[in-house]
């Protein structure tokens, strides 16, 4: 009679056992791969070489959503002020240096209008801790509400007075001409950084909550970045940004697409390498504990808080760095550009395509969904051109004469029911997370 084996004989097996052979990731791939081949056989080399290093750069922001949603359950619907953030740092740091302001006196005001404001902060912070010197909780409130008010009176106009010199006599400050890749990592610290000051007051909110907290967010750095002139040149725009690698103008469009397309390459290659190290870790399975069952976590002795602000802020900082290298390879910074269906809603289509906490699943629906949204348009004008021509022929229909415009529109119209589809036949994505069980 065959005796039983031990537990940790029966755990060990069970780790040990063969995977599947990947027949799905490996056929979704290769249809994706003839998509390709198609786009760059119908629309050329330099078209689809753009259309892969722009859905590279979408697959960097999906990935940082895929970790916020995926790994630890939290919906970021704020991601387009973590790109706007990125793509300002991108213009911020790499174009060349505005002699007019520099050479004037207006450096020197406007580091004294942030030294007032940076101590107006610390008097209101100062007074919100009266009551640990004995002054009753109501009259400290009452204090701190009265003195920020006062202060920020004072300090804005102040403020607003430097910035509008600035804008007369330089138009704006200009930029720091360092390395492109500077205002990349610059860009993901910044974003990491203003993630880390939301997740201390919305990480406490759930559901639907965290995504409206994130969303309001979101405006508020758009609207800031349009707003201020003396910074961001407003709706004006930036233009153009250099490139990490040489340009069209150098080696030609095709070629320097190329070699943007391997910058790109080898940034979400770093990027899927290191969260695929740390989702096997012990840090991810304790990241999808709390995820699956936040209260048995709890128990277990875990810091909720912390870890859900540390991915919280990995994801934000993934953001800032593919927001900065989308805006480089624009070439422009247009805080007026950032749009929640361009820059939210389609990173929210990816990662639901692709599979939620599927590092490969993501890239996968970054590709796609990007193609999708590219192509919708040029296919959709096709198909109305057609529309038109045979009921012209037939029918003897007057052509409309806004085709362009209706075509543009059926990119929300195809995203829509893309989206409707796999909520319907693959809720959990083409490439689902797979969940390791150990006997």
């Amino acid at each position: 009679m065959t005796q039983p084996r031990p537990p940790s004989q029966q755990r060990a097996d069970s780790v040990a056992a063969p995977r599947r052979f990947p027949l799905r990731e490996l056929t979704l791939f290769l249809a994706l791969m003839v998509v390709v081949l198609a786009v760059y056989t119908a629309m050329g080399s330099a078209y689809g070489t753009r259309m892969l290093v722009e859905s590279a750069c979408y697959a960097i922001l999906a990935l940082g959503l895929t970790i916020q949603w995926g790994y630890a359950g939290q919906f970021n619907a704020g991601v387009m002020g973590f790109v706007a953030l990125g793509g300002f740092c991108a213009m911020f740091f790499s174009i060349p240096v505005n002699e007019a302001f520099w050479n004037s006196e207006l450096p020197g005001e406007l580091g004294l209008a942030l030294l007032y404001m940076l101590a107006a902060i610390v008097l209101v912070v100062a007074a919100s801790r009266l009551d640990r010197i004995g002054i009753p909780k109501p009259l400290r409130t009452l204090i701190a509400v009265v003195l920020g008010v006062v202060l920020y009176m004072v300090v804005i106009n102040n403020f607003r007075e430097v910035a509008g010199q600035i804008e007369s006599q330089a138009g704006f400050i200009g930029g720091m001409a360092l390395p492109v890749w500077f205002g990349w990592i610059v860009g993901g610290a910044l974003a990491g950084g203003v993630g880390y000051f939301i997740g201390h007051v919305c990480l406490g909110l759930r559901s639907d909550y965290l995504a409206i907290a994130t969303i309001g967010i979101a405006e508020i750095i758009k609207a800031f970045l349009k707003n201020a002139d003396w910074l961001t040149r407003g709706t004006a725009t930036v233009s153009p940004l250099p490139w990490p690698v040489p340009g069209p103008g150098e080696v030609g469009f095709t070629l320097a697409r190329a070699l943007y397309l391997s910058v790109t390459a080898v940034i979400i290659a770093v990027i899927f390498f290191l969260l695929h190290r740390a989702y096997n870790a012990p840090w991810g399975r304790m990241i999808r504990a709390i995820r699956d069952n936040e209260v048995s976590a709890a128990a277990m002795g875990k810091d909720i808080n912390k870890r859900r602000l540390e991915i919280f802020v990995l994801g934000c900082i993934l953001m800032g760095i593919g927001g900065a290298v989308l805006a480089s390879f624009n070439s422009l910074f247009d805080p007026q550009g950032y749009l929640p269906l361009n820059h939210t809603f389609l990173v929210l289509v990816m990662v639901i395509l692709g599979g939620p906490g599927n590092n490969l699943g993501t890239i996968f629906g970054a590709v796609a969904v990007y193609i999708i949204w590219l192509m919708s348009e040029p296919l959709a004008l096709f198909l109305m051109q057609l529309a038109v021509d045979i009921g012209s022929a037939t029918f003897g229909w007057d052509a409309p004469t806004n085709l362009d415009s209706r075509a543009l529109q059926a990119r929300v119209f195809v995203i829509g029911l893309l989206i409707s589809l796999v909520l319907r036949f693959a809720p959990k994505g083409m490439l689902p997370e797979k969940v390791r069980h150990h006997g």
